[in-house]
């Protein structure tokens, strides 16, 4: 299993938009249907009002690449650019 915590960083007063966003274009929905897909979560940080973490788990690498290599997945990027500063990405695997 592969997990994927990613926080993104987004810009001062940005977070809400960037998630309103996100659900607008169906990200959490589209990658929960995705083969070997077991979590996608988003979280708000209290401490941090401008960062939102993404919680990912992927039965396999292969199968997160291939999340990696959707068109949803290139408009998410899109989205990156518009709302964020810096995405910080921890990965696990076990």
């Amino acid at each position: 299993m592969l997990t994927w915590n990613v926080t993104y960083h987004c810009k001062k007063g940005q977070r809400e938009d960037f998630y309103r966003a996100l659900c607008e274009l169906g990200i959490r929905d589209n990658s929960r249907a995705e083969e070997g897909n077991r979590r996608y979560d988003y979280y708000f940080a209290a401490e941090a009002p401008d960062d939102l973490l993404l919680v990912e788990s992927w039965e396999s690498p292969a199968l997160q690449k291939a999340h990696c290599e959707t068109a949803i997945f290139a408009e998410l990027q899109a989205l990156k650019i518009r709302f964020c500063e810096s995405v910080e990405i921890d990965r696990f695997t076990y």
